[in-house]
């Protein structure tokens, strides 16, 4: 049975919380003693159910009443000193956002039965999401420091309606990270559409993202809205703009200067409202000094330059990606196929995966289909220069095999744990402080 997960938030303590919902075995409970500690624990980790253990005399019920509306999409429990009721603030309160309520003293088995019940239909809920509209989550999963990092780039740059510049090799989830910027914005309620520049054949780009006039050329029976044209209000993703031809690097300045187009053939000029995001795996500035991509531009797109890690560089992802990865086409594995041995998290830890994010889904999804064993083993991973890990890691030193183990050991840990620090450190069998220095030694962030 799987573990159902709790997030509690008491200003008393683990201690206070214990006591009112007792031992509950089967779950995984955080606890937290403030509301800016849940935003934290909640903007990196999915809750279903809340429980809510108010020891105020109501003076921040509008702080609490803004945090519930925020994660509206939870089922939440609340406790509350029966003289609290009397208040209509807090009744308002109970009526709009809370799935059941308590009083003090608590009825520990009548709590655990609320709890159970909201975790339902919290389940419930997530099942038919894709159908009825979920609740917006992050397209960039990990918990390692380079990709803390890049959120927190992306945080502050959607909020500004500027054009932005990623940066990354092929495959490291470019694309992903300019859905996050235009879902952040305030743009997004308007259309995302992405665009390759490298697989446009140069004589039709132009009108892929200008459009054209009826009679522009040969073939053009009808007027055509270009794509630039069709993310007004919305956002651009212009894929590989290395690629760009020079020519179309003119009109391109033009509009982020101008904020106008003109169709192909066209003799008036269209108001476009678009935010233009752009990606790229070659080295500009270098393609600047070659002649092969207009300064002036590059100054234009880089107004906020951000860089998605390369796989290599967030190690400590790979037991939560390949999780991911297993969950989402479980569909396509061979019915006795259980899981990812740890031999083979060993031995993803000591490749370097060249094609990135891209690599990694392509060959655990050919392992999921060719395996032979109940649990994914290293060769069924073909990696290139990786054979079957063995205790002193061949082909390495023992020093960086270790580190890579323990790495890995620390990441998957958290993952299972919900990034638990406390249950983390047990089934390490180490303790809290040492698994702290752990992390921080990795580069590893919760």
């Amino acid at each position: 049975m799987p573990v159902k997960r709790l997030i509690c938030i008491t200003s008393k303590g683990s201690a206070h919380a214990h006591a009112c919902h007792g031992a509950m075995p089967g779950w995984d409970v955080c606890v937290v003693e403030h509301l800016a500690a849940a935003r934290k624990v909640l903007s990196q980790q999915h809750y279903g159910v809340g429980l809510l253990l108010d020891s105020s005399d109501g003076a921040d019920d509008a702080g609490i009443e803004r945090f519930l509306h925020q994660h509206h999409h939870m089922r939440w429990v609340g406790v509350f000193d029966a003289h609290r009721l009397d208040q209509p603030a807090l009744r308002e309160l109970i009526a709009a956002h809370l799935f059941d309520f308590h009083t003090q003293p608590v009825d520990t088995l009548r709590l655990q039965h609320s709890l159970g019940h909201a975790h339902g239909m919290a389940t419930m809920a997530a099942r038919v999401a894709p159908h009825g509209g979920a609740t917006r989550h992050s397209h960039i999963d990990g918990m390692s420091g380079a990709i803390a990092r890049l959120r927190s780039h992306i945080d502050k740059i959607a909020a500004v309606d500027a054009p932005v510049l990623i940066c990354g090799e092929s495959g490291s989830g470019k694309e992903l990270a300019a859905q996050e910027i235009h879902l952040q914005s305030q743009r997004a309620s308007g259309p995302f559409i992405a665009i390759n520049c490298a697989a446009m054949a140069p004589a039709l780009i132009h009108s892929e993202l200008f459009g054209h006039e009826r009679g522009a050329f040969t073939g053009a029976t009808r007027d055509k809205q270009g794509l630039l044209e069709a993310a007004s209000g919305g956002s651009i993703f212009l894929d590989e703009i290395g690629d760009l031809p020079l020519d179309l690097q003119a009109s391109l300045l033009r509009f982020l200067q101008e904020r106008v187009i003109y169709r192909v053939g066209g003799t008036r000029t269209i108001a476009v409202d678009a935010r233009v995001i752009t990606a790229t795996h070659v080295n500009l500035p270098q393609a600047v000094a070659e002649g092969r991509f207009r300064e002036d531009l590059y100054y234009r797109l880089s107004v906020f330059p951000i860089r998605v890690p390369a796989l290599r560089e967030r190690k400590e992802d790979l037991p939560l990606l390949t999780d991911l990865i297993f969950n989402k086409f479980a569909s396509e594995r061979s019915p006795q196929l259980k899981g990812v041995s740890r031999e083979a998290l060993l031995a993803m830890a000591r490749y370097d995966w060249p094609g990135n994010v891209r690599e990694l889904i392509n060959r655990v999804r050919r392992a999921m289909v060719l395996a032979e064993h109940r649990l994914i083993m290293p060769e069924d991973l073909d990696l290139p220069g990786v054979g079957q890990i063995c205790p002193l890691g061949e082909g390495v030193g023992l020093g960086s095999s270790r580190l890579s183990a323990e790495r890995v050991a620390i990441g998957e840990s958290l993952a299972r744990t919900g990034n638990n620090i406390s249950r983390a450190a047990r089934e390490l069998g180490v303790s809290r402080m040492t698994l702290y220095r752990l992390m921080a030694k990795h580069e590893i962030s919760v």
